[in-house]
C-alpha cells in the first residue's frame, strides 16, 4: 500500500465510524503488535507497535520492566542490562527494545491484524456510542420509528436504536414506521454486542423536559417544577413554584392563550395536564393538587402519612375523578395517601345537580378558546 493510501484508509475508517483519528491509529498499532506476538514472539511478552503518521513506518518493540532482580526474563530486565540499551534507564521504569520482524511478517500481520482491527473498532465504536448516550440520560432526543417487533418499538435516535418497551409506552400513542417524535432517554445498558438505549414516552420527567423547552422562566430559574404525577396518555398533574413574587408560575406554564401547555400536549398525544401551585403548607398543597374540586377541609395523619379530605356533595365526583384518577394523581403528586370522606356521597341512583364524573381542568379551559386571556388560563 502506498504511503498516502495507508493514512487515507485510516482517515476513512475514522470518518465512517465517527471514531477519533488517534483511537483508530491506536487500534491499528494494537493489532500489529498482536500479530507479531502471535507468530513471532512469546505469549507472555509485552509487545507494542508504533506507527509514524508522517512516514507511515511501523516499528515493533518488546517492553521490559526494569527491576533489581529478574524473575521473569520475558517481562523484566535488570538495571545493568537496561543501561546498555539506554543510559538513562532507572529502576521501576521501562525499556523498549526494538525488534525487526522477518519478511513474512507483512503477510501474516495483514491477516491477523485485519480481525483484531475489526474487533477493536467495534469495541471503540460501542464505547463511543455508550458514552454519547450515557451523557443524554434524562434528556429528550428526536427519534423515528424504525420497526415494530411485537409490542416493542425500535426507535432510530441517530447513531443507534432506542428500545421502547411496552412499560415505557404511552396509551395515547399509536406507532407506525416512519413516525417522528421525541423520546426520553431512561438508561443505557452496556451488556451485549451493542449498547442498549432504553427510551420512554411515559416517564414523568418527559413532561418536565418538554416544559423546559417551552418555558424560558424555567431555564432562567424564576419558575420551578416541584413535582409531576403522570398516567401517560391520560392525565398529568404538575406542581410549580415561583422564585419571584412578580411571576405567576401557573400562568408561565400555561402561556398566553394556552400556547405553551398546548405545545406540550401536542407532543404527548393530547394528554390532559393540570398545572397546580406548589405550597410548603401540606394542607394547602393537597387542596391545590385536587383542583378543580373545591375542598372544605383537610385532616392530616402524620404517622401513616394519610390525608382525609371533606368536600361538598356537589364536588365529590370532581375530587375523586373518573375511575379515581384525580385523587390518585393528587396522592402521587403530594406524597400523601388521600382519602375522601364519603359522608356526603349521594345515595346510589341519585346525583348532585352540579357534580360530574368528567373533570374540567383550568388547563383545558385555556386550551379551547383562542381568544382567552392569560389571566383566565390559570389553574386554581
Amino acid at each position: 500500500m502506498e504511503s498516502s493510501q495507508f493514512m487515507s484508509a485510516i482517515n476513512q475508517i475514522a470518518e465512517e465510524k465517527g471514531i477519533p483519528m488517534d483511537v483508530v491509529l491506536e487500534t491499528v498499532e494494537a493489532a500489529l503488535a498482536a500479530a507479531y506476538r502471535k507468530d513471532f514472539g512469546q505469549k507472555e511478552q509485552t509487545i507494542v507497535a508504533k506507527i509514524d503518521p508522517e512516514t507511515e513506518k511501523t516499528r515493533i518493540f518488546v517492553v521490559h520492566k526494569i527491576v533489581e532482580t529478574v524473575e521473569d526474563p520475558l517481562k523484566e530486565i535488570s538495571l545493568k542490562d537496561a543501561k546498555k540499551i539506554d543510559k538513562k534507564a532507572k529502576l521501576e521504569g521501562e525499556i523498549k527494545e526494538e525488534v525487526f520482524p522477518p519478511a513474512e511478517y507483512g503477510r501474516v500481520a495483514a491477516q491477523t491484524a485485519k480481525q483484531v482491527i475489526l474487533q477493536r473498532l467495534r469495541e471503540a465504536e460501542r464505547d463511543i456510542i455508550f458514552n454519547e448516550y450515557q451523557s443524554k440520560v434524562g434528556q429528550l432526543v428526536q427519534g423515528v420509528v424504525q420497526r415494530i417487533e411485537g409490542d416493542v418499538v425500535m426507535i432510530d435516535i441517530g447513531r443507534t436504536s432506542g428500545i421502547l418497551f411496552p412499560s415505557e409506552q404511552s396509551r395515547a400513542d399509536r406507532y407506525y414506521v416512519g413516525q417522528r417524535f421525541k423520546v426520553y432517554v431512561v438508561e443505557v445498558q452496556s451488556g451485549g454486542r451493542d449498547p442498549q438505549v432504553i427510551v420512554s414516552r411515559a416517564h414523568p420527567d418527559m413532561i418536565k423536559r418538554l416544559f423546559e423547552m417551552e418555558v424560558p422562566e424555567i431555564t432562567a430559574g424564576t419558575v420551578e417544577i416541584k413535582g409531576i404525577a403522570r398516567e401517560a396518555g391520560v392525565r398529568s398533574k404538575v406542581a410549580v413554584l415561583s422564585n419571584q413574587e412578580a411571576i405567576d408560575p401557573v400562568g408561565s406554564l400555561v402561556g398566553r392563550r394556552g400556547v405553551r401547555v398546548q405545545a406540550v400536549m401536542a407532543e404527548i398525544g393530547e394528554e390532559k395536564i393540570d398545572i397546580v401551585l406548589w405550597d410548603a403548607d401540606v394542607k394547602q398543597f393537597i387542596t391545590n393538587a385536587l383542583a378543580p374540586a373545591k375542598i372544605d377541609e383537610v385532616e392530616l395523619h402524620e404517622d401513616a402519612k394519610t390525608a382525609k379530605i371533606k368536600v361538598p356533595s356537589d364536588q365529590l365526583s370532581l375530587a375523586i375523578g373518573k375511575a379515581g384518577q384525580n385523587v390518585r394523581l393528587a396522592s402521587k403528586l403530594t406524597g400523601w395517601q388521600i382519602e375522601v370522606d364519603k359522608e356526603g356521597m349521594p345515595l346510589p341512583g341519585t346525583a348532585p345537580e352540579e357534580a360530574s364524573s368528567e373533570e374540567v381542568t383550568p388547563t383545558e379551559e385555556a386550551a379551547s378558546p383562542p381568544e382567552a386571556s392569560e389571566e383566565s388560563a390559570q389553574s386554581e
